[in-house]
């Protein structure tokens, strides 16, 4: 059980930089970076995370985990009886993906048990959503009260510069190097999101080398103007 805690699970076919120095300060993630330095002196067991898809979380989430070594589980994994084996393991804990469990009351008990041990122990766990616990509808009581009085940081979206900064690390991440001619051809074309920027990337990846291309503009032109 405790291998299978220690795993963070990454749906990815290429290696994503997950280390501070990797990680892009902006003033979208700025709070947020501030609430992961304040760590241990957080006033309360559980940090909220939260922001829209792709925008950094699981980044952030592992830098947390390397200086608080902590362990990373997904929220759909997160029952009662999966709560008493991470208390056993005596570490602290991040829980991914926690909207999976908003609104399921065997979820939302294990959580609010997990709440309850952190507390009596000692230890820190952080938990990812897409939105802050306010904005969310519980199951149970007790749990709504004690998310919505821990403290709770957004990651915004990004503006043009960290756009492009994301741009670049997306890239970066599949071992792509791409002009400056390239990301001022995205930049003014692509949705304001992470998800777009990663999707994005995504896309060309996978088309560059089915057609056994290079990332252009010309590339990049069929992706997002394909009626062109």
């Amino acid at each position: 059980m405790a291998d299978a805690l220690r795993q963070i699970p990454l749906d990815l076919g290429h290696r994503t930089a997950l280390e501070r120095h990797d990680f892009l300060v902006a003033p979208n993630n700025h709070d947020a970076v501030a609430w992961i330095d304040l760590w241990p002196e957080w006033p309360a067991p559980c940090l909220v995370l939260y922001g829209p898809v792709a925008s950094g979380k699981t980044h952030l989430g592992a830098v947390w985990a390397e200086k608080s070594s902590a362990i990373c589980v997904k929220a759909a994994n997160i029952n009662e009886d999966m709560i008493r084996d991470i208390a056993d393991i005596k570490q602290n804990v991040i829980i991914e993906d926690a909207d999976n469990l908003i609104g399921d009351i065997v979820g939302e008990k294990g959580l609010f048990h997990l709440y309850n041990i952190f507390k009596e122990e000692q230890k820190s766990f952080l938990i990812t959503l897409l939105e802050p616990p306010v904005r969310r509808s519980f199951a149970l009581p007790d749990l709504a009260s004690r998310l919505r009085a821990a403290p709770s940081v957004a990651i915004r979206e990004p503006d043009e510069q960290l756009l492009s900064a994301v741009l670049v690390k997306h890239f970066s991440d599949r071992q792509i190097r791409v002009g400056a001619d390239v990301l001022t051809y995205i930049l003014p074309r692509i949705e304001r999101s992470f998800e777009a920027v990663r999707d994005l990337v995504e896309q060309a990846d996978q088309k560059a080398m089915i057609e056994k291309r290079k990332i252009s503009i010309p590339l990049l032109r069929e992706i997002l103007n394909p009626q062109s």
